[in-house]
């Protein structure tokens, strides 16, 4: 690992060894010029993403020994590097030349600024709504509302400084994070970007959206392994998360989701 590293990505694996493969070929055929360390942890991954990840000998692989979740994973990259910036990196996410440097120059750009999302597009170009308001029971419909409508490539070419942005490929600075004592691990998987950026947000910083830099994210691809357990672990994030930041409403979600029989 470099030592004198500004900036560490890291990517957190799960039976992903095709895209992880994809995503660090993206990273090293043209690298950022920002002095980088990549971080690949591993869930317990049984599709070889291991002994792929490997082949790279710049690429520090850290086993978790268990499927850690995905806040737990990152927070595992977090204590093994002390770069200034962190750069939170989806494996199913391809980085095109320049897109690293030029997100670190955005958040070098304003002082204020903690985290930065980039603009994300499926791999047909289409626009994926990566940012929005703090999770409560009317902006998830209104999320997912927007995230359906025409109204998405919109909307995602205009720079704004909302609630959150993805945690599929999120740049913050270092002492932000750490601040905030890094990701809640009670979230296994999901709505762990919207609340580490609402605790980030809670200490007066910015939460910036850019549509100047685009990455390309293959959503998906590690849910379509395990969808039932993925759904599973879905829903009781959204239920942590409403326990945490809306324990009115958690109640009254937990009763919906049994009776559903998502929980």
């Amino acid at each position: 690992m470099t030592a004198t590293a500004d900036l560490s990505i890291i990517i957190v694996s799960h039976n992903t060894r095709a895209d992880l493969v994809r995503c660090l070929e993206a990273l090293h055929s043209e690298p950022p010029r920002t002095r980088h360390a990549i971080v690949v942890v591993d869930n317990q991954s049984t599709d070889g993403s291991v002994d792929a990840a490997r082949r790279w000998p710049n690429v520090h692989v850290i086993e978790a020994g268990s499927n850690a979740g995905f806040s737990r994973a990152n927070n595992i990259g977090l204590r093994a590097t002390s770069s200034t910036n962190v750069l939170l990196l989806n494996s199913d996410a391809i980085v095109p030349s320049g897109a690293i440097d030029r997100l670190v120059a955005e958040l070098d750009r304003d002082p204020d600024v903690a985290v930065v999302g980039p603009r994300l597009v499926d791999g047909s170009g289409r626009a994926e709504l990566s940012f929005g308001r703090m999770i409560g029971p009317l902006n998830e419909f209104r999320q997912k509302r927007l995230a359906a409508s025409p109204a998405v490539d919109r909307l995602s070419r205009q720079r704004r400084y909302p609630d959150w942005v993805s945690g599929a490929c999120l740049l913050a600075r270092r002492t932000d994070v750490e601040a905030v004592g890094g990701l809640d691990e009670r979230f296994f998987m999901y709505t762990e970007d919207v609340d580490l950026c609402a605790a980030i947000r809670a200490r007066g910083r910015k939460i910036l959206f850019t549509p100047d830099v685009e990455i390309v994210h293959l959503r998906g691809r590690s849910a379509a392994t395990a969808p039932v357990a993925t759904n599973q672990a879905y829903r009781r994030s959204q239920l942590a998360f409403y326990e945490k930041h809306h324990p009115y409403w958690a109640p009254l979600l937990e009763i919906y989701l049994r009776i559903r029989g998502q929980l």
